[in-house]
């Protein structure tokens, strides 16, 4: 609590100007925070050891102290000071004029502040950062961030950033040589400087006034302005030595303490004369002091140098840091971008696939069945396409959880064969199992991972192969304590891997040739996709190939056998139901599309379910609070209030009404958001028929204890 004390002091003492007692209290604080391990409490104090460095005017001390708060605020992910700090160093670089890390920092800052809610301090971040635009000289970016200013405190009265920006923009508008528009800006300035008694501002209000003035060709007024400036400037610099008098003071204890030495040498002058001896003894004296100063002024130089080599460094290890920053940024946007196309193509692909396995189901002329299926396997397609990304994106941001069960290996490599044994056919290709004889067939682990990177080594394997043939083997590598380490391959005669595509076989959109990409298709995710699902379940994956003789993909995981029982699935969950009455069942789907509507009605109706559909948010909550449903489909983006905040209402007088958010959003980074609302569960669209019955029967159907 003491140390928390103490930075309040300091604060309250830099915003009355007592740097001094700030630099006292500051420097206690630190002893306290560092006894106790007080992360936070450290990198706040350097931050404002920092910013007091810097009112000191010392910039390359500044520098390294910032950069130790940064480190400090980063590790503990104490963004909101963290952007404080990003924001004090932008202004020492903008002080030295290194515009574009002081821009790099601003923009930080101003992105934190943002993602914490701090408007006003936010507002302040993005008027430095119009600052360091003005000083490059992009005045676009410049009278961009400037009016956003105004507008912003505008609104919120933040008047001394009013004026301060507004003054600026007087700046951007007399570089542009928009005169008039300069002066009317810089007189709303000097205006709001003078009411409010801004005297940094209103002294620089006549400078820029002076500028205008100069530029119109006024120089009586330019020249008034300036007077003025000159003698407000003359004022503050008065006031700012006091504010450092304790600085002064230690230069006045320096100077006479040089002026006791001085006294002190002439004494000792008159002394030596008295006889020879004593002039010899001064002579070596002095040139024993001399050596010492040779040694001192070397050992002086030295320091420096280490200091510089330090400034170097920590200015570098900044520049690092930033460059961190705007990764984790872009990456962001790219999340953020995803989910966003993602989302709009889903949509459409929910109708174009609901609709056409209708058309399939309602008895299609025969030369329409071609015509349907083709649709059906673009549909498809393109939803697997738009998944590849997904499952990239995901691996990426690190959000693929393991997720453990029990099952078959050898029945679960046999069905991933015979699922494609077509595409095989095709290409006139013959799929052969080769199961160990010394393996178990039970393993407690992620089946679904393995069945992906089967079924993407195993399809790759069907594409560029013609005439041939493909083995699929499983081996034990070794075994300890239950857990073993097996070896899976997946061999073709195809076509092959030069040497030196075979380096690139794993990277995102890496495909042997243009040539290869045109006649064999894909997107070039695949590969990226198995080698991401390896190494989340700890294992490594490797290749042999040779041109014109085929290629080899091994890949080793360690497993956990297990004796337990597997329990049979059910695969059509409403058919010949007992357990309840479907027509006493009631849904609600809520769904601004009509043709989703149409589908969604359609696929309920065909499991011997009823519905009822509204159009939005504000419909689906009224209508709940009157009438008693089981299920509810709720869909996220509609007009009016969202699925989210429909949920949240309706969360408030029903507790217990299962909910389901039907939606095309499936980013993981929104799973915190559903849960926060209220949701049950999540059903994304397009949805297999077999995973929406599960929900929904797992809802509607309560299992007998």
């Amino acid at each position: 609590m003491k140390t928390d004390q103490l930075i309040l002091r300091a604060q309250n003492d830099i915003d009355t100007y007592h740097f001094f007692d700030a630099q006292q209290n500051l420097d206690s604080a630190l002893i306290l925070a560092k006894k106790s391990n007080n992360s936070q409490s450290l990198g706040i104090i350097y931050s404002k050891l920092g910013k007091l460095q810097f009112i000191f005017e010392e910039n390359d001390e500044a520098i390294k102290t910032l950069i130790k708060a940064i480190e400090i605020q980063r590790d503990i992910n104490d963004y909101a000071n963290l952007a404080t700090t990003y924001n004090t160093i932008g202004r020492v670089y903008l002080s030295i004029k290194d515009y574009n890390n002081a821009l790099d920092y601003f923009i930080s800052a101003a992105t934190f502040y943002e993602q914490e809610n701090l408007l006003k301090l936010e507002t302040q971040a993005q008027l430095n950062t119009g600052k360091a635009y003005l000083a490059l000289e992009n005045y676009e970016k410049a009278t961009n961030r400037f009016q956003n200013v105004i507008l912003v405190s505008k609104q919120f009265q933040y008047n001394k950033l009013l004026c301060s920006a507004t003054l600026h923009m007087a700046q951007v508008l007399t570089h542009t040589n928009q005169l008039d528009a300069a002066l009317e800006k810089a007189q709303i300035a000097y205006d709001i400087a003078n009411n409010n008694n801004y005297k940094s501002l209103l002294d620089r209000s006549y400078f820029v006034l002076s500028q205008v003035y100069e530029k119109r060709g006024d120089l009586q007024k330019s020249n008034d302005n300036l007077k003025k400036y000159i003698h407000l400037s003359d004022s503050l610099l008065s006031v700012k030595r006091g504010y450092f008098y304790p600085q002064n003071r230690r230069t006045s204890l320096k100077n006479n303490f040089t002026d006791y030495i001085s006294e002190t040498e002439a004494e000792i002058q008159k002394r030596s004369n008295k006889n020879t001896f004593d002039q010899l003894t001064t002579i070596l004296s002095i040139a024993l002091i001399t050596i010492l100063s040779l040694l001192t002024l070397s050992l002086y130089k030295n320091n420096n140098i280490r200091l510089k080599s330090n400034n170097v460094l920590h200015k570098k290890n900044a520049e690092l840091i930033i460059a961190k920053e705007n990764a984790e940024l872009a990456s962001k946007t790219k999340a953020n971008f995803l989910s966003t196309v993602t989302h709009e193509l889903r949509t459409p692909l929910y109708a174009v696939t609901g609709l056409t396995n209708m058309l399939l189901d309602e008895s299609p002329k025969p030369e329409q069945i071609p015509h349907l299926k083709s649709l059906k396997f673009s549909g498809e397609y393109l939803l697997t396409f738009i998944n590849d990304i997904l499952q990239i994106n995901k691996i990426e941001a690190n959000k693929v959880d393991v997720d453990p069960e029990i099952f078959n290996l050898k029945k679960k490599m046999s069905n991933v064969i015979s699922a494609l044994n077509n595409s095989a056919l095709d290409n006139n290709i013959i799929l052969h199992l080769d199961y160990d004889k010394e393996l178990p067939l039970n393993y407690n682990a992620d089946q679904l991972k393995i069945s992906q990177i089967l079924i993407n080594l195993i399809g790759n394997a069907i594409k560029f192969t013609k005439d041939g043939d493909i083995w699929v083997r499983a081996k034990k590598v070794n075994e300890e304590n239950g857990t073993y380490n097996i070896r899976f391959e997946v061999e073709d005669n195809g076509i092959g891997i030069s040497k030196e595509k075979q380096d690139h076989m794993f990277e995102s959109f890496s495909q042997g040739s243009i040539q290869i990409n045109r006649k064999y298709g894909g997107t070039g995710l695949g590969l990226s996709i198995v080698k991401g699902l390896i190494d989340i379940l700890k294992g490594n994956i490797y290749l042999k190939s040779a041109l014109g003789k085929g290629t080899t993909f091994y890949f080793d995981i360690p497993m956990e056998h297990t004796d337990e029982i597997i329990k049979e699935k059910k695969t059509n969950y409403f058919k010949d139901i007992s357990e309840i009455d479907l027509t006493k069942i009631k849904i609600l789907v809520v769904e601004d599309n009509k043709i989703n509507q149409m589908i969604t009605k359609k696929i309920l109706n065909k499991m011997k379910l009823n519905c009822d559909v509204v159009d939005n948010g504000e419909e689906a909550v009224d209508i709940v609070k009157t009438t008693k449903y089981d299920v509810v489909l709720m869909d996220i983006h509609m007009p009016g209030i969202s699925g989210i905040e429909a949920t949240k209402i309706i969360r408030t007088f029903d507790k217990e009404l299962t909910i389901f958010a039907l939606t095309a959003v499936t980013i993981e980074d929104k799973m915190q958001e559903f849960d926060d609302a209220g949701f049950t569960d999540i059903i994304s669209k397009p949805f297999k028929q077999e995973d929406f019955e599960k929900k929904l029967y797992n809802a509607l159907i309560t299992p007998e204890a």
